[in-house]
């Protein structure tokens, strides 16, 4: 099922399966803003990320002395959510842990998902609980994509407000998903970052900016970050504190950007410690929650 909110700037639509959020029309300036799931390049919207984000290395990770098996970001974005609450500007999904999320993660949860509306702001929050008497470990994070005209894609840009550089690193480019060791600068100018040639200094990296696949920023260093059109109009600002981990993503050539606040991230490269010892990995104590929330703001 698919449920709608409306104001008179926007119109939001939600969907039970993964609690996605598949739609943000802007009526003012009557366009869609998120990326339609062209299956051409890729088939989503903005999947939930949990109880990971991106890879494991060889897809295993080590818990309660045994090794178990793991998908790229987790089971919830396919699976469907029970709608709790719909009320005119706020709609609310809850996944709970049953025999099949057992099977590949040993733990008990409660997963909210809460999407609210308030003139062109849509706020997303999730709250994730432990119901049970054992401490738990996760990872959680979004991966919203927004639309960009394909035909004047390279004229499109990111600004990162009082921002002179962003560091980051690269996935494995032999196909593993996990993150590599080295550091590089993304340069920024006025705070902008082209969506064209990946550069390391003078090096170019790669002709197009995602053709390594995601950028992922760790240590905290994305708050805001806004998605200019051509000729610097401003299009979306993404919004949100607390998150240790950000990924900026899009498929190759593809006429979206993603903009994905993370609480946790894909393995280092070649990681094979404990699931409770893996950095930026959250830790939940017994009858514990946590929330963390951001918001899209349509400029």
């Amino acid at each position: 099922m698919i449920h709608t909110m409306e104001n008179e700037d926007l119109r939001v639509q939600i969907a039970d399966k993964g609690a996605e959020l598949i739609s943000i029309f802007d009526k003012k300036k009557k366009r869609e803003v998120m990326w339609q799931a062209d299956p051409a390049f890729w088939p989503r919207h903005a999947p939930i990320l949990f109880p990971n984000v991106g890879k494991h290395w060889q897809n295993v990770y080590r818990i309660k002395g045994k090794e178990w098996r793991s998908s790229q970001h987790g089971f919830a974005r396919d699976l469907i959510f029970a709608c709790v609450g719909t009320e005119t500007a706020k709609v609310v999904h809850e996944l709970c842990s049953n025999e099949s999320t057992l099977e590949s993660y040993p733990f008990a949860f409660v997963l909210r998902v809460s999407h609210s509306l308030e003139g062109r702001i849509l706020k997303v929050c999730w709250e994730v609980e432990n119901p049970s008497e054992e401490t738990m470990y996760f990872a959680i994070g979004g991966h919203p994509a927004f639309a960009l005209p394909a035909d004047r894609y390279g004229e499109c840009s990111l600004f990162f407000e009082g921002k002179e550089s962003l560091t980051y690193h690269l996935i494995d480019p032999a196909g593993s998903g996990t993150v590599m060791p080295k550091t590089y600068t993304l340069a920024l100018k006025d705070g902008c970052y082209a969506l064209d040639t990946l550069r390391d200094g003078d090096e170019v990296i790669a002709e197009h900016t995602f053709d390594r696949d995601a950028l992922v920023f760790d240590g905290g260093q994305i708050e805001k970050a806004r998605v200019l059109l051509p000729d610097d109009e401003p299009y979306v600002e993404l919004r949100g504190t607390g998150f240790s981990n950000y990924g900026i993503w899009a498929a190759p050539r593809a006429p979206f950007v993603c903009l994905e606040p993370w609480a946790g991230r894909a393995d280092n490269y070649e990681y094979s410690g404990l699931l409770s010892e893996k950095p930026d990995i959250n830790t939940l104590d017994a009858k514990e929650e946590f929330v963390w929330c951001y918001e899209i703001e349509i400029l």
